[in-house]
């Protein structure tokens, strides 16, 4: 450590001399007191760990954004926005302490071996992780290694006896960011879209050309909970709905010019009509594709405003493989909007617990607890409607949070799991059979229900786990506990994600209002020429914005 400190601080001192500068002052504070520390301490100290408190600790004094990760956290930041992993290629639930495969990856390494979704893996390498209270990180960190090294599992299979030993070679493992995508009707596409990552744009444009190539004349695109990701993939697929020339965002900062990204013109949607679903926890990336779309009057925006995340890291990666993401501009759409919600430097609980806020304060079941502030207005650049700035992009169409179906009794059974545990049971015992009885996630959708018994041993389940039943509360919650069950069931069948969405999307209000706005042509209209008229009673004169 102390050779790597003199290393750096001889590089700074070298930089320094050939451009003509003195090594800043505060860099040699630094230097000296983490090298006086190492040297001449009582005691031994963790040299590494030193150094990276200390970078946390100036970091921590920045803005909410900017953060420090060792190799690991780097490792499993990066994973999933990079579209791969390396691994065995399994989805899992537990089942009483035991390993429970869900599904296995099209074409991964246990499928090529023969693992069959409703298999126990019972051992990994000869260590038993069965029954003995492993937690999922240690049993991820088992299977998972690098492409081409090999792991023995030994799986307890339905009907079979003796335990199976599989040898699977581990291989790359895709991670996808479309979560759903099918026809809601004969005319409309619903494309769910999860994150922004490295395969994003190649993913959504894969589904939108098999939709297109099913009759699809208008579509919803689905950014709820899309906390969002690379800032390219949000440009990519921004492309591909606008003309050539037109403005998708720029960025600018203190040390860093404006940088403008542009339509190519070259994309294969323009003229598809659209809506765009977002809410509370749509950030970053989200906004900056759902600002893009509402500023040039390209799509209505429907649900809730967005998180408020305006602010571009850059990453400075270093040799150990640890990263620090700095903040180093902001982002604004094309009227000149800045998304960022409001911060004080260093005060991250604040922030962090904006959304809280924001819910205490009624903003997610009553339109009227909003406000926009009048010096904050910004216009279209199309039809010239007023839009506001300020945190976060407020949709066209406001979709209240609806609470009526959700209990304290459906609170604890998803909390405590109950669900899931259901959900695993009922597929084992019936796989088979439901998937001879429904030939596909549609057949499922149309006609099969949970029956009264199956409900009831829902319920038991729960009175095992000390979740008390309560009639009324039951009652309350029955058809969204009945809408998930289901869901579930159909993602374990299918092995398909989207078999879940496409289910519970039947109580999703924010698609019910997208669907409306999009066969109710003169409202569609009238929200892209003059903006939604509720919203003028909602403006809030305030001061000018002094620097």
């Amino acid at each position: 450590m102390k050779k790597l400190l003199l290393i750096a601080a001889l590089s700074l001192t070298v930089t320094a001399t050939l451009t003509g500068q003195r090594m800043p002052e505060q860099l040699n504070k630094l230097f000296n007191a983490v090298y006086g520390v190492t040297a001449f301490y009582v005691d031994s100290v963790d040299e590494n760990k030193l150094v990276e408190d200390a970078v946390r600790g100036m970091i921590e004094k920045l803005d909410p954004h900017s953060s420090y990760t060792n190799a690991k956290e780097t490792k499993e930041l990066t994973e999933p926005l990079q579209g791969e992993f390396e691994g065995i290629g399994i989805q899992f639930n537990m089942k009483e302490d035991t390993l429970y495969v869900i599904q296995t990856i099209p074409n991964g390494p246990s499928e090529r071996v023969g693992i069959l979704a409703g298999d126990r893996i019972v051992t990994v390498n000869d260590s038993t992780i069965a029954g003995v209270k492993m937690s999922r990180t240690d049993i991820m960190k088992r299977l998972r290694g690098k492409k081409g090294t090999k792991v023995n599992v030994q799986v307890k299979r339905r009907n079979v006896k003796e335990l199976i030993t599989f040898r699977i070679t581990r291989d790359k493992i895709p991670l996808h960011s479309v979560d759903a995508s099918y026809m809601l009707d004969e005319r409309t596409g619903y494309v769910r879209i999860s994150s922004f990552g490295a395969k994003t744009y190649d993913e959504m444009m894969e589904a939108l050309d098999k939709l297109h190539q099913q009759g699809m004349q208008q579509v919803v695109i689905d950014l709820c909970d899309n906390g969002g990701g690379y800032l390219q993939a949000a440009v990519a697929m921004c492309n591909e709905f606008m003309t050539d020339g037109q403005m998708i965002v720029y960025t600018e900062g203190r040390a860093a010019p404006r940088s403008e990204a542009h339509a190519r013109g070259n994309g294969r949607y323009k003229d598809l009509k659209m809506v765009v679903m977002v809410n509370q926890f749509s950030a970053s990336a989200s906004e900056i594709f759902s600002g893009a779309m509402q500023d040039w009057d390209r799509a209505v925006v429907v649900g809730r405003r967005t998180f408020g995340k305006g602010l571009v890291q850059r990453p400075l990666n270093f040799e150990d493989g640890s990263m620090l993401r700095l903040t180093v501009a902001r982002y604004y759409t094309p009227s000149g909007r800045c998304i960022q919600k409001p911060y004080k430097l260093g005060n991250r609980k604040a922030y962090s617990e904006d959304l809280v806020e924001r819910e205490r304060e009624g903003e997610y079941y009553h339109l009227d607890s909003i406000h926009f502030p009048d010096t904050l207005r910004y216009t279209t650049l199309v039809n010239h409607r007023p839009v506001y700035g300020g945190g976060g992009v407020m949709p066209d169409i406001y979709v209240p949070v609806d609470t009526s179906e959700y209990s304290t009794y459906y609170r604890d059974l998803v909390a405590k799991g109950i669900v899931n545990q259901f959900v695993v049971n009922y597929v084992d015992k019936n796989r088979d059979a439901l998937k001879k009885q429904y030939t596909s996630v549609q057949d499922f959708d149309q006609r099969f229900q949970l029956t009264a018994d199956d409900m009831q041993q829902f319920i038991a389940m729960g009175e095992k786990d000390s979740v008390k039943y309560n009639e009324e509360k039951y009652r309350t919650s029955e058809q969204v506990l009945r809408t998930m069950i289901k869901g579930l069931i159909a993602r374990d069948i299918y092995a398909d994600p989207g078999a879940y969405t496409m289910i519970v999307n039947h109580k999703n209000r924010e698609l019910k209002a997208a669907l409306e706005v999009l066969y109710d042509e003169p409202r569609f209209q009238q929200l892209l020429q003059e903006g939604n008229r509720d919203y003028e009673r909602l403006v809030k004169r305030t001061a000018p914005n002094i620097p």
